[in-house]
């Protein structure tokens, strides 16, 4: 094993053995390094104003994400490249363009969450050529501004173009040299590190990861900490072992076969976003709706899965479309439906030393219809009351098979089964469905609490069943939000 977390902070090399597992990049930044450009706003991966650039390898290619600091445990930058906002100025004090940008178009007022915006605004510059607005609207969704000032935050993310070259960019200069170094601390060590009892492991094969949970069958998995880092800054949870997916090429690993989408449980939501897209454009763009852009490139679709939460957004999707998860224990495997995975609330079929290792998203029949709804009071960065997702296959006008799907109305991830039971051999028209609207009062009791209440879940669960019969068999209804005041096809 490795006692040495190894990194680099911005050129800086870093070699930390004596540390918490489960502090945060933020408090690091802020307590350790004395680096407070980086801002504690919501502590929970909502507001943005801890928003820093990470570095790390995608195969032997340098990639620039943003992701939040106040839920991303320190450990998880081995091997990866930290850049904060103090690292945007030049060698001569000079302003780089994004912030010359926002200096420019009056992008600052209290200031409180500028760093955070212009960390946004930096990986969107140093990944993507003069994005359309809606595409900067979207990579900014996750940096909120209490002062009410977006118009000049989105101006100045068109601006930055125009104020330097991305391609001499020092950043993008810097880019192979900076690969180079991250994969001279490539290694196929277990990474394990520490304090006062509590460890953190991260392994680098699939192998030494399912040692390590046989020998430690009570740790904490981490992937993107996105929820897991909650019970550490919300819940002030104490979790003494901690074993990270980060390193894991193999869990990592998106496999595409002529029958299914492999998806391993360490990918991302934004590395798996466009092949999902490709087979369901409706999940890819529920995907777009899960969080924000930090959340998206720190948190993954095995660890949705594994966490079972009632509301996560991607197990209904992945159920109707009739997903099997498969979960590894030692060396034995076995494979089971999605559905059969959630057994009652927060309770899944999981063995200690368990681990989900990948979902197989089979590829959709020919004509297929599908399609996946989140409701929610916000149409970013919230979520679902209700969601639900729904696969139906026609034989000349007749309902041959139906998955419908719905999370928030129950204390799992659950099939409307008596739904389904109705659609199937009836012709798809509006009146069978509206019997399957009714049929849905045998499947559910939702509950009440602070997003809805039953009686809206209900109300609401039934309506998204219209709407899929609305948006499948009316081409021209504009039945979809597709930003604040917009709506569009489906």
């Amino acid at each position: 094993m490795r006692d040495t977390l190894r990194f680099l902070l911005g050129d800086e090399p870093r070699e930390l053995r004596d540390v918490d597992p489960s502090m945060t990049v933020l408090d690091w930044l802020r307590l350790e390094e004395r680096r407070t450009g980086t801002k504690e706003g919501c502590n929970e991966g909502d507001c943005g104003a801890c928003t820093v650039v990470v570095g790390r390898l995608d195969g032997d290619r340098l990639r620039y994400e943003a992701v939040n600091a106040c839920i991303r445990f320190l450990p998880t930058l081995d091997g990866c490249q930290l850049l904060t906002v103090e690292h945007l100025k030049g060698p001569d004090g000079a302003l780089h363009p994004v912030q010359q940008a926002m200096v420019d178009e009056h992008g600052s007022q209290c200031g409180f969450c500028t760093p955070g915006f212009v960390m946004s605004m930096l990986a969107l510059y140093l990944n993507e050529e003069r994005p359309a607005e809606d595409r900067i609207d979207d990579a900014l969704a996750g940096n909120l501004c209490r002062c009410t000032g977006y118009a000049p935050i989105v101006r100045a993310a068109q601006r930055m173009y125009d104020l330097g070259d991305r391609a001499r960019d020092r950043f993008a200069l810097a880019t192979e040299a900076v690969a180079e170094r991250l994969r001279a601390l490539r290694d196929e060590e277990v990474l394990c590190v520490g304090r006062d009892g509590r460890r953190f492991f991260a392994p680098a094969t699939e192998g030494q990861f399912a040692d390590l949970l046989l020998q430690h069958p009570d740790a904490t998995i981490v992937s993107g900490a996105t929820d897991v880092g909650l019970w550490v800054t919300k819940f002030q949870r104490v979790l003494p072992d901690i074993v990270w997916t980060g390193r894991v090429a193999e869990l990592r690993r998106l496999h595409e076969t002529d029958a299914a989408l492999e998806i391993g449980a360490a990918v991302t939501y934004t590395d798996a976003a466009d092949a999902i897209a490709a087979l369901y454009p409706d999940f890819g763009e529920l995907i777009r709706r899960i969080g924000a852009v930090q959340v998206r490139n720190a948190g993954t679709i095995g660890g949705n899965v594994a966490n079972g939460s009632p509301i996560g957004d991607t197990p209904p999707a992945l159920i109707a479309a009739g997903a099997t998860v498969v979960l590894r224990l030692g060396i034995e495997r076995r494979t089971l439906p999605l559905e059969d995975f959630f057994l009652a609330y927060g309770k899944q079929d999981r063995r200690p030393g368990e681990f989900v290792e990948k979902i197989v998203l089979p590829r959709p029949a020919p004509g297929a219809l599908f399609r996946a709804y989140k409701v929610s009071k916000r149409f970013d960065q919230d979520i679902s009351a209700v969601c639900g997702a729904f696969l139906v296959e026609l034989d000349n006008g007749r309902v041959s098979r139906a998955r419908l799907a719905f999370g928030g109305m129950a204390a799992t991830p659950k099939r409307a089964a008596a739904a389904e039971a109705a659609l199937v051999g009836q012709s798809w028209s509006e009146a069978s469905v509206r019997r399957a609207m009714a049929a849905l009062r045998e499947d559910f009791t939702p509950l009440a609490d602070w997003r809805a209440g039953a009686d809206y879940r209900a109300t609401v669960a039934a309506n998204l069943l219209l709407k899929l019969f609305v948006e499948t068999t009316e081409e021209e209804a504009a039945t979809r939000l597709v930003g604040p005041g917009r709506l569009a096809h489906a």
